[in-house]
């Protein structure tokens, strides 16, 4: 959630929109940048709560200044995306389901997991690969499980990348696949800044890029769908189109897809 993964974010997006738009086109980006100090704070003391409150107030933000759908570029603050979902009416797109239909895909039954403590101990996260998609999860034992967090908030949120961290962290990479992981999740959106799959023969998925693709094919479809709607207005009779603007008249007249709570337009 600090600011250095939010950069690969943002160029991850932006490339995967040129990628497949092409030319000069870029991505529409609202972004809301969070301080991360008070934030980090409340994580440390159980506060999930107070937490919660500031990620609300954020994705308010965005919301209202016209956003279609909804990012938490963290996987650590997915702990209260419920929260943050009941304080919207637009779509949030969860990074473990992301990750989860990326592993189905690939046929990965057993997977590794890096991450924060919480990620890695608590059910929010783990729980609902299991759940909701079979995937039997392998995280680190204790001693390792404090590395892998020390270094996540000690060094990569604030810029450090340092050897010996990626030595010890591509020790317990092949760990968790002596033990029966078949891939690894790089479930903490600072690791890829250390790790990456030209360092190890385990293959990693890497939850910020996977995340950011997700982001660019939905956002894709729905521009489509869209475009196909307003065609299909088009050719409607006028009386049909004033009704649907009197239906919903904060909606704008080019019909462009958007998510409202109970609203079902297209």
């Amino acid at each position: 959630m600090s600011w250095e993964s939010t950069v690969s974010y943002y160029r991850a997006i932006n490339e995967g929109v040129k990628r497949v738009m092409g030319g000069l086109h870029s991505a529409q980006i609202i972004m809301y940048s969070v301080d991360f100090e008070p934030v980090e704070k409340r994580q440390h003391a159980g506060d999930w709560e107070g937490a919660a409150k500031i990620l609300a107030e954020a994705a308010r933000k965005v919301e209202s200044a016209g956003a279609d759908f909804l990012l938490i570029c963290t996987n650590t603050m997915h702990k209260v995306a419920a929260d943050i979902e009941n304080s919207i009416h637009i779509p949030l797109l969860h990074i473990a389901d992301a990750i989860a239909e990326t592993l189905k895909e690939k046929g990965v039954g057993t997977v590794g997991l890096l991450g924060t403590a919480f990620t890695m101990e608590q059910a929010f996260y783990k729980g609902r690969l299991n759940e909701r998609y079979g995937l039997e999860v392998i995280v680190p034992n204790e001693d390792d499980r404090r590395i892998i967090h020390r270094v996540i908030y000690d060094e990569l949120c604030m810029g450090k990348v340092l050897a010996e961290s990626k030595t010890e962290y591509l020790r317990i990479i092949d760990q968790l696949a002596s033990e029966g992981a078949e891939a690894v999740i790089l479930g903490c959106t600072e690791i890829g800044m250390l790790v990456n799959q030209a360092d190890t023969t385990v293959k990693l998925y890497d939850t910020t890029a996977i995340h950011a693709e997700r982001a660019v094919e939905y956002a894709i479809s729905q521009a489509r769908i869209a475009s196909i709607t307003n065609v299909v207005l088009s050719v409607l009779p006028a009386a049909v189109l004033v009704l649907q603007v009197a239906c919903y008249d904060k909606c704008p007249i080019n019909f462009k897809v958007s998510y409202s709570g109970k609203d079902h337009r297209p």
